[in-house]
Protein backbone atom coordinates (compact mmCIF):
# COMPACT_ATOMS: atom_id res chain seq x y z
CA UNK A 1 0.00 0.00 0.00
CA UNK A 2 0.94 3.63 -0.45
CA UNK A 3 0.33 5.47 2.83
CA UNK A 4 0.53 9.19 3.64
CA UNK A 5 0.90 10.43 7.19
CA UNK A 6 -0.46 13.96 7.43
CA UNK A 7 1.98 15.56 9.85
CA UNK A 8 3.91 18.81 10.08
CA UNK A 9 7.18 16.88 10.44
CA UNK A 10 8.50 13.35 9.89
CA UNK A 11 10.73 13.83 12.95
CA UNK A 12 7.90 13.98 15.50
CA UNK A 13 8.09 10.77 17.58
CA UNK A 14 4.61 9.49 16.75
CA UNK A 15 4.95 10.21 13.04
CA UNK A 16 8.40 8.63 12.95
CA UNK A 17 7.18 5.47 14.70
CA UNK A 18 4.22 5.02 12.37
CA UNK A 19 6.49 5.51 9.37
CA UNK A 20 8.92 2.90 10.74
CA UNK A 21 6.15 0.34 11.19
CA UNK A 22 4.69 1.01 7.74
CA UNK A 23 8.12 0.62 6.16
CA UNK A 24 8.81 -2.63 8.05
CA UNK A 25 5.46 -3.98 6.85
CA UNK A 26 6.56 -3.39 3.25
CA UNK A 27 4.48 -0.33 2.44
CA UNK A 28 5.51 2.90 0.75
CA UNK A 29 5.02 5.64 3.32
CA UNK A 30 5.50 9.40 3.09
CA UNK A 31 5.07 12.23 5.57
CA UNK A 32 2.93 14.97 4.03
CA UNK A 33 2.81 18.36 5.72
CA UNK A 34 -0.89 19.17 5.52
CA UNK A 35 -0.19 22.86 6.11
CA UNK A 36 1.52 22.86 2.70
CA UNK A 37 -1.38 21.12 0.97
CA UNK A 38 -4.01 22.85 -1.13
CA UNK A 39 -7.16 21.71 -2.91
CA UNK A 40 -8.34 22.74 -6.34
CA UNK A 41 -12.09 22.54 -6.88
CA UNK A 42 -14.19 23.09 -9.98
CA UNK A 43 -12.67 20.36 -12.16
CA UNK A 44 -14.30 17.02 -12.96
CA UNK A 45 -12.48 15.58 -9.97
CA UNK A 46 -11.09 17.83 -7.21
CA UNK A 47 -7.32 17.77 -6.97
CA UNK A 48 -5.04 17.76 -3.93
CA UNK A 49 -1.60 19.37 -4.16
CA UNK A 50 1.39 19.08 -1.84
CA UNK A 51 3.21 22.23 -2.78
CA UNK A 52 3.14 22.03 -6.59
CA UNK A 53 2.91 18.22 -6.68
CA UNK A 54 -0.45 16.68 -7.55
CA UNK A 55 -1.00 13.89 -5.00
CA UNK A 56 -4.68 13.26 -5.77
CA UNK A 57 -4.12 9.66 -6.89
CA UNK A 58 -0.91 8.88 -5.00
CA UNK A 59 -2.13 7.17 -1.83
CA UNK A 60 -4.32 4.23 -0.80
CA UNK A 61 -4.70 5.46 2.77
CA UNK A 62 -3.90 8.41 5.00
CA UNK A 63 -3.16 8.65 8.73
CA UNK A 64 -3.97 12.19 9.96
CA UNK A 65 -1.84 13.74 12.71
CA UNK A 66 -3.49 17.17 12.77
CA UNK A 67 -2.21 19.87 15.15
CA UNK A 68 -4.47 22.14 17.20
CA UNK A 69 -3.57 25.39 15.43
CA UNK A 70 -4.47 24.09 11.97
CA UNK A 71 -7.43 21.89 12.82
CA UNK A 72 -9.87 23.30 10.27
CA UNK A 73 -7.44 23.32 7.36
CA UNK A 74 -6.16 19.86 8.27
CA UNK A 75 -9.69 18.48 8.51
CA UNK A 76 -10.53 20.03 5.13
CA UNK A 77 -7.58 18.23 3.53
CA UNK A 78 -8.66 14.96 5.18
CA UNK A 79 -12.20 15.53 3.90
CA UNK A 80 -10.93 15.88 0.35
CA UNK A 81 -9.08 12.58 0.57
CA UNK A 82 -12.31 11.03 1.87
CA UNK A 83 -14.29 12.47 -1.04
CA UNK A 84 -11.68 10.98 -3.37
CA UNK A 85 -12.28 7.52 -1.81
CA UNK A 86 -9.00 7.32 0.10
CA UNK A 87 -9.24 5.50 3.42
CA UNK A 88 -8.43 7.58 6.49
CA UNK A 89 -7.74 6.34 10.02
CA UNK A 90 -9.67 9.36 11.36
CA UNK A 91 -12.61 10.93 9.56
CA UNK A 92 -12.58 14.70 9.13
CA UNK A 93 -15.81 15.16 11.09
CA UNK A 94 -14.46 13.03 13.92
CA UNK A 95 -11.31 15.17 14.08
CA UNK A 96 -13.40 18.35 14.33
CA UNK A 97 -15.69 16.89 16.99
CA UNK A 98 -12.86 15.55 19.11
CA UNK A 99 -10.81 18.75 18.92
CA UNK A 100 -13.62 20.81 20.52
CA UNK A 101 -14.09 19.67 24.12
CA UNK A 102 -17.64 20.99 24.40
CA UNK A 103 -18.75 19.22 21.22
CA UNK A 104 -17.19 15.98 22.47
CA UNK A 105 -18.84 16.20 25.89
CA UNK A 106 -22.23 17.18 24.44
CA UNK A 107 -22.26 14.21 22.09
CA UNK A 108 -20.96 11.63 24.55
CA UNK A 109 -23.14 12.85 27.41
CA UNK A 110 -26.17 12.38 25.16
CA UNK A 111 -24.97 8.83 24.47
CA UNK A 112 -24.95 8.09 28.21
CA UNK A 113 -21.20 8.20 28.80
CA UNK A 114 -20.56 9.81 32.22
CA UNK A 115 -18.54 13.04 32.34
CA UNK A 116 -17.65 15.49 35.13
CA UNK A 117 -20.25 18.19 35.73
CA UNK A 118 -19.50 20.84 33.12
CA UNK A 119 -20.67 24.39 32.39
CA UNK A 120 -19.96 26.46 29.30
CA UNK A 121 -21.15 29.98 28.61
CA UNK A 122 -20.10 33.26 27.01
CA UNK A 123 -21.91 35.42 29.57
CA UNK A 124 -19.43 37.33 31.75
CA UNK A 125 -22.19 38.75 33.95
CA UNK A 126 -23.05 35.57 35.85
CA UNK A 127 -19.65 34.01 36.47
CA UNK A 128 -20.44 33.43 40.15
CA UNK A 129 -23.60 31.54 39.22
CA UNK A 130 -21.63 29.37 36.76
CA UNK A 131 -19.20 28.47 39.55
CA UNK A 132 -22.04 27.69 41.95
CA UNK A 133 -23.60 25.34 39.38
CA UNK A 134 -20.52 23.17 39.90
CA UNK A 135 -20.82 23.29 43.68
CA UNK A 136 -18.37 26.14 44.12
CA UNK A 137 -14.56 26.17 43.98
CA UNK A 138 -12.20 24.61 43.27
CA UNK A 139 -13.09 24.37 39.58
CA UNK A 140 -11.19 23.42 36.43
CA UNK A 141 -11.12 26.03 33.66
CA UNK A 142 -10.29 24.76 30.18
CA UNK A 143 -9.86 26.25 26.76
CA UNK A 144 -12.28 24.45 24.45
CA UNK A 145 -9.52 23.56 21.98
CA UNK A 146 -6.46 23.12 24.19
CA UNK A 147 -4.20 20.06 24.11
CA UNK A 148 -1.38 18.41 26.12
CA UNK A 149 -2.59 20.19 29.26
CA UNK A 150 -2.18 23.65 27.73
CA UNK A 151 -5.06 25.94 28.57
CA UNK A 152 -6.11 23.94 31.63
CA UNK A 153 -6.23 25.86 34.91
CA UNK A 154 -7.24 25.07 38.48
CA UNK A 155 -8.99 27.87 40.34
CA UNK A 156 -8.99 27.11 44.06
CA UNK A 157 -11.14 30.04 45.16
CA UNK A 158 -14.15 31.88 43.81
CA UNK A 159 -12.05 35.05 43.55
CA UNK A 160 -9.32 33.43 41.43
CA UNK A 161 -11.89 31.61 39.30
CA UNK A 162 -13.76 34.84 38.61
CA UNK A 163 -10.53 36.64 37.74
CA UNK A 164 -9.41 33.96 35.26
CA UNK A 165 -12.84 33.60 33.68
CA UNK A 166 -13.35 37.36 33.34
CA UNK A 167 -9.96 37.66 31.63
CA UNK A 168 -10.67 34.85 29.19
CA UNK A 169 -14.16 36.15 28.39
CA UNK A 170 -12.69 39.60 27.67
CA UNK A 171 -10.22 37.96 25.28
CA UNK A 172 -13.17 36.35 23.48
CA UNK A 173 -11.76 32.93 24.29
CA UNK A 174 -14.07 29.91 24.34
CA UNK A 175 -13.82 28.07 27.65
CA UNK A 176 -15.61 25.54 29.78
CA UNK A 177 -15.77 25.08 33.55
CA UNK A 178 -15.57 21.63 35.03
CA UNK A 179 -16.04 20.02 38.40
CA UNK A 180 -12.75 19.32 40.17
CA UNK A 181 -12.56 15.62 41.06
CA UNK A 182 -10.42 15.74 44.20
CA UNK A 183 -10.36 11.98 44.74
CA UNK A 184 -8.65 11.48 41.36
CA UNK A 185 -5.52 12.89 43.07
CA UNK A 186 -3.98 14.19 39.86
CA UNK A 187 -4.26 10.83 38.11
CA UNK A 188 -5.96 9.96 34.86
CA UNK A 189 -6.06 7.08 32.40
CA UNK A 190 -5.02 7.28 28.75
CA UNK A 191 -6.58 4.53 26.64
CA UNK A 192 -5.57 3.94 23.02
CA UNK A 193 -8.34 2.54 20.84
CA UNK A 194 -7.57 1.27 17.33
CA UNK A 195 -10.36 -0.12 15.18
CA UNK A 196 -12.83 -0.50 18.08
CA UNK A 197 -10.24 -2.43 20.09
CA UNK A 198 -8.24 -1.28 23.10
CA UNK A 199 -4.56 -1.87 22.35
CA UNK A 200 -2.88 -0.09 25.29
CA UNK A 201 -3.72 1.78 28.48
CA UNK A 202 -1.70 3.64 31.07
CA UNK A 203 -2.15 5.64 34.25
CA UNK A 204 -0.64 9.12 34.34
CA UNK A 205 0.19 10.78 37.65
CA UNK A 206 0.93 14.50 37.85
CA UNK A 207 4.02 15.91 39.49
CA UNK A 208 3.89 17.45 42.96
CA UNK A 209 3.66 20.98 41.58
CA UNK A 210 1.10 20.38 38.81
CA UNK A 211 -2.39 18.85 38.89
CA UNK A 212 -2.31 18.14 35.12
CA UNK A 213 -1.35 14.55 34.35
CA UNK A 214 0.07 15.00 30.84
CA UNK A 215 3.20 13.18 29.69
CA UNK A 216 4.42 16.35 27.94
CA UNK A 217 4.31 18.08 31.34
CA UNK A 218 6.41 15.42 33.09
CA UNK A 219 3.72 13.11 34.46
CA UNK A 220 4.73 9.67 35.70
CA UNK A 221 3.28 6.80 33.69
CA UNK A 222 2.63 3.11 34.24
CA UNK A 223 0.60 0.38 32.58
CA UNK A 224 -2.86 -0.04 34.07
CA UNK A 225 -5.60 -2.67 33.98
CA UNK A 226 -8.97 -1.23 33.01
CA UNK A 227 -12.31 -2.19 34.47
CA UNK A 228 -15.03 -3.48 32.12
CA UNK A 229 -16.84 -0.14 32.49
CA UNK A 230 -13.72 1.81 31.53
CA UNK A 231 -13.19 -0.39 28.48
CA UNK A 232 -16.80 0.11 27.42
CA UNK A 233 -16.53 3.90 27.75
CA UNK A 234 -13.29 4.14 25.76
CA UNK A 235 -14.49 1.95 22.89
CA UNK A 236 -17.92 3.56 22.61
CA UNK A 237 -16.59 7.13 22.89
CA UNK A 238 -14.27 6.43 19.96
CA UNK A 239 -17.08 4.82 17.98
CA UNK A 240 -19.57 7.66 18.65
CA UNK A 241 -17.05 10.24 17.42
CA UNK A 242 -16.39 8.26 14.24
CA UNK A 243 -12.67 7.76 14.86
CA UNK A 244 -10.62 4.73 13.83
CA UNK A 245 -7.75 5.68 16.14
CA UNK A 246 -8.14 7.68 19.35
CA UNK A 247 -6.68 8.41 22.75
CA UNK A 248 -9.44 8.47 25.37
CA UNK A 249 -8.80 10.15 28.72
CA UNK A 250 -10.70 8.97 31.81
CA UNK A 251 -10.53 9.68 35.52
CA UNK A 252 -11.65 7.55 38.42
CA UNK A 253 -14.11 9.20 40.79
CA UNK A 254 -16.09 8.03 43.79
CA UNK A 255 -19.03 7.59 41.42
CA UNK A 256 -17.11 5.53 38.88
CA UNK A 257 -15.05 6.45 35.79
CA UNK A 258 -15.67 9.76 34.03
CA UNK A 259 -14.62 10.73 30.51
CA UNK A 260 -12.51 13.87 30.22
CA UNK A 261 -11.73 14.13 26.52
CA UNK A 262 -10.88 12.26 23.33
CA UNK A 263 -7.80 12.92 21.20
CA UNK A 264 -7.95 12.12 17.49
CA UNK A 265 -4.13 12.27 17.16
CA UNK A 266 -2.85 10.70 20.38
CA UNK A 267 0.85 10.81 21.13
CA UNK A 268 2.59 7.44 21.16
CA UNK A 269 5.83 8.10 23.01
CA UNK A 270 4.53 7.92 26.57
CA UNK A 271 2.21 4.98 26.14
CA UNK A 272 4.63 2.85 24.11
CA UNK A 273 7.28 3.43 26.79
CA UNK A 274 4.92 2.69 29.69
CA UNK A 275 3.23 -0.39 28.23
CA UNK A 276 5.87 -1.77 25.80
CA UNK A 277 3.02 -2.16 23.31
CA UNK A 278 3.74 -1.52 19.64
CA UNK A 279 0.86 0.94 19.19
CA UNK A 280 2.22 2.21 15.86
CA UNK A 281 2.15 -1.35 14.56
CA UNK A 282 -1.50 -1.73 15.55
CA UNK A 283 -2.31 1.45 13.62
CA UNK A 284 -0.64 0.11 10.48
CA UNK A 285 -2.47 -3.22 10.82
CA UNK A 286 -5.77 -1.31 11.06
CA UNK A 287 -4.95 0.65 7.92
CA UNK A 288 -3.92 -2.55 6.12
CA UNK A 289 -7.23 -4.17 7.00
CA UNK A 290 -9.39 -1.32 5.67
CA UNK A 291 -7.30 0.63 3.17
CA UNK A 292 -7.31 -1.68 0.20
CA UNK A 293 -11.00 -2.51 0.24
CA UNK A 294 -11.96 1.18 0.25
CA UNK A 295 -10.01 2.12 -2.88
CA UNK A 296 -12.04 2.08 -6.12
Amino acid sequence: MDIAILSVSPHVYSTKRIMEEADQAGHYVESIDHTKCSVKLGTDKPQIFFGSENITEEFDAIIPRIGTTVTRHGAAIVKQFEVNDVFTSAKSLGILKARNKVTTLQLLSKKGIPIPETVFSINPDNVEHQIELLGGPPVIIKLQEGTQGKGVMLAESKKSAKSIIDTLYNMNTSILLQQYIEEAKGEDLRVIVVGNKIVASMKRTSGLDDFRSNVHRGADTQEVQLTPREKYMAIHATKHLGLGVAGVDLIRSNNGPLLIEVNASPGLKGIEAATKVNVAGHIIQFVEKHGRRNRK
